[in-house]
Formats: C-alpha cells, structure tokens, sequence
C-alpha cells in the first residue's frame, strides 16, 4: 500500500502547479538529509517521470556516469555509455527530443553527490539547461539534495551561468508537532501529545527517525532501540549526517561541539575561542553552512546591534546527541529507560523545551493572535553589573506594535505552579529588563508550558498562556 503523504500541503500545491505550468520550469527542491524530500517528489510525480537518477555518495565520476548510464538505459535502450557530463546531457535530450509525453518531467536526486572534483557536472547541467531546456515549454527539470548549503550555493545563489536561472525553490522542512500528530495517527500508534512533544525534543521533526519506530513499543523503548542498543539504526547517525552533508565536516562538528556546551548560545568570538578556528572566511563560511541546514540559528539580543550576534544550536537531534548519546560511556542498551526522571534527564527536558519552542514560533504567535505582527524573535541578558542583579530572558517577541511578549518557557507533566521563588524571579527579570535597556515598549509576560498553570497567589503575574495544545494547532 502507497505511504500517505503527511503535510506538506503549500508544498504539493506549489509543485503541482510548477508541472502544469506552460513553460519549462527548473524547479529546486532542498532540505536536510532524511527530511522527506525524495519521499514528497515521488509522491507527487508517481509514474508521470520520464527519466529519474539519484547520485552516489562518496562516488567517483567514473562511478557516477556509469550509474547515469544503467538509469538511462531502461527507458532508452539505444543510448551510450556517456564519456563526461556533456555527453550524459546530450543523451538525455537526445531521448527527450523523441519522448511522447507532452510534459517531460527529469527528476535528479542527490544532485550534489554528482558535484565530484574536477567532473564538471554543474557546467554541463548549465549547458543542458540553458542551451535546450530552457527554450522550450515542456520540460520539468526537479533536482534534489540534502546538502543544503550546495543547494543554495551553487544552484539559488549561482553567480555563473545557473545565476537566476532556477524557475522555484521548494524548502522541505522538518515536520512541526501537528505533522507528527498526524503522522503517528496514520500509522495507528497511540502517543499522546505529551508524548509526541518528548520525542520531538529528541528526534526533531524528521519524519525517517519516527519511521523506524515500532508502534508496539513505549516511547522510551523506541529511543533505546533506535539510539542505545548496540544495533540501533540511529547509533550512528549523527557522523553519517554531518558526513553527508559537509565535505569536510570537522570544522562544523567543532562548532557544534562548542556551542553544545553553552544553550544559550555563543558570540563569533566565543566561538573563536574555544574552537581555536583561524579567523576568516572559512570560518564565516562553515558557519553560514551549520545554519542553511538548519542546525544553528543566529540571533541579536533585545536592542543590540549586529556585533553582538549570538550562535545557538536549535537542532534538538544534535543538542541529544551531545546531552546523552556521547555520555553513555558504559553502554547501556537500555539507558533512557533506565534514566527517566532522574535529575539530568528533567534538566535536559527544561532545554529541551525551550529548543521545541523556538522550532514553533508561528504556533506561538498565532495563539497569541500575532501572526501578521512583524516580530524579531530574541532573547535579552544581563551580568547584574548594572543594577547588583543578574537577569536572563530566553525568549523575547519584540513585537513592531510596540509591544514585547516576555515568554518563561517550563517544562512540566502537569499544570505548573508559580511559586514564591519564581515569582521573584519573574519580577527582577521584568523590572530590569525595563530599567537596562531603557525599553518604552509594553511588556506582556507570557508563560509557555505544556499543561498550563495553577492558579495561586502568584499566577496573576502571567498575562497570556501558551500550553501544548497550541503548539499543535
């Protein structure tokens, strides 16, 4: 039975009309690796493909072309084990010149594994498409690839013969918690929201890691299986994913290291400092590479300006690689099972879901009735060298109507009760936040937590509630 598509909706819409369109179209669909983007294609396309490829990793051109060939020859029979790029082109028009389809749809996956030294294979993709394709009317060209940044780089962001020369862009994205919701529904497993919001804080929305688990499992078993025990299928994910994203990934999994070990985030030259990387272009380059793909985001804080731009993983797969995976130096295959509810499984749940909620930000603003509000979504810190107090706000909504929502995210099985010390707590944030910067904006104390909150003697503080079920919606 075909595998439903799960979301995806403003995506399958777009593609849909790119292949009924009365032009040619080049049509560049991206995202990070295990994300779906084969999986959406496909469905899409189904059996209407005149001609499919997929690149191999780590293959050499000699390699590439001969698997060009073995694909081609199915449905050309005549063609010829091509010498070059050129040569594989002029065959593929070749065969499409004489194909009898009114839309000839091309679909090459893994586009940048075909992007070997010295191969010339973005040259020659340049002459197939502006030397033939482009002047007629009933091509589809849609390419594939889970490095992102080579994607942007030499296909949306070409300054050579490719520069404007992709007809759309199609960004497949990690699925958020209402995609999961209906991805476990349709596969008859019975997590509860509660539950599916945990293993988002482990696994992110990447529909692949939840298509490994086995329904007649708990939650906890299904991370055992797929991260601790011996064999499991995601033991060695993290290196396979960096490796296959970056050619040359140590530099990337050195930042990531660093910023692992500080959640809130690092500055460019914090950073410097504890990779112990050269200060250059290089550096600025791996670093834009780590965010195109969607592991790290970069932020300013409240009223400060771009010298100050902090670093933070957001990758929730990578933040539980780093937390537990590298820390389970005795092997154990049952080790998230034996490790609920000890201290530094709920400390790690408290980032955690900090980490899904910076994932949800929309989610947030549209129950908050914000969607269409111009928002820069930032966090705001102070030494206490000011005033003898220190602060940290983890989110701030700075809002363009003047107004900022001050969120305090908690992570709690059950409705969360505002005690004295956090009421405190909340105070001095909000009083230095007003006194340090100077703000003259309205402040909107907000408080994210999945079951909602109490209400005692000190809830009167919270101004707006945002629980689990929003970030569902």
């Amino acid at each position: 039975m075909k595998q439903k598509l799960i979301g995806r909706l403003a995506e399958t819409n777009a593609l849909k009309t790119y292949l009924d369109s009365p032009q040619s179209e080049f049509i560049a669909v991206y995202g990070r690796r295990r994300v779906g983007k084969t999986f959406f294609v496909r469905n899409i396309i189904r059996d209407k493909a005149d001609f499919m490829f997929t690149g191999m990793e780590n293959a050499s051109l000699s390699d590439q072309l001969n698997n060009f060939f073995y694909s081609l020859r199915h449905v050309y029979p005549n063609c010829n084990k091509p010498t070059s790029w050129i040569d594989a082109f002029d065959q593929l028009r070749t065969f499409l010149d004489n194909c009898r389809s009114s839309t000839k749809i091309v679909f090459i996956d893994e586009l940048p594994w075909l992007d070997t030294v010295r191969s010339k294979f973005v040259s020659a993709l340049e002459w197939f498409w502006n030397g033939w394709a482009s002047s007629r009317d009933d091509i589809k060209l849609i390419v594939c690839g889970s490095a992102t940044s080579w994607m942007i780089d030499n296909l949306l962001n070409n300054r050579g013969g490719l520069h404007n020369r992709v007809t759309h862009r199609i960004h497949i994205k990690p699925f958020v918690l209402n995609e999961c919701e209906e991805y476990f529904k349709v596969n008859n497993f019975g997590y509860r929201r509660q539950e599916i919001a945990e293993l988002y804080m482990v696994f992110g929305g990447v529909p692949y890691y939840y298509s490994l688990m086995d329904k007649g499992k708990s939650v906890a078993q299904n991370i055992d299986c797929l991260v601790f025990s011996q064999d499991g299928e995601l033991k060695s994910e993290f290196d396979n994913l960096y490796r296959s994203l970056f050619k040359k990934p140590a530099d990337h999994i050195n930042i990531i290291s660093a910023l692992s070990s500080k959640g809130k985030g690092l500055t460019r030259a914090e950073l410097l400092k504890a990779t112990k990387l050269n200060n250059n272009a290089k550096f600025t380059e791996t670093l834009d590479e780590l965010e195109k793909c969607g592991f790290i985001r970069q932020y300013l804080p409240f009223e400060s300006t771009k010298k100050h731009v902090i670093y933070q993983i957001v990758d929730p797969f990578t933040l539980f690689h780093f937390k537990f995976e590298r820390q389970n130096v005795f092997h154990d295959d049952k080790f998230w099972t034996n490790s609920i509810n000890t201290p530094s499984t709920n400390a790690w749940k408290g980032y955690a879901f900090e980490m899904l909620c910076l994932n949800h930000i929309e989610q947030i603003k549209c129950a908050l009735g914000i969607a269409g509000v111009q928002s820069n979504i930032c966090s705001w810190k102070d030494s206490g060298r000011t005033e003898g107090r220190g602060a940290q706000i983890d989110l701030l909504i700075d809002r363009a109507d003047l107004t900022v929502n001050l969120c305090e995210m908690k992570y709690s099985p059950v409705k969360y009760s505002i005690t004295k010390s956090d009421y405190d707590n909340f105070t001095n944030k909000i009083d230095l936040l007003f006194r340090v910067t100077g703000t003259k904006k309205s402040v909107i104390f907000t408080m994210i937590t999945p079951n909602g909150i109490v209400s005692n003697h000190y809830s009167g503080l919270v101004q707006a509630v945002i629980t689990i079920d929003d970030l569902f919606a």
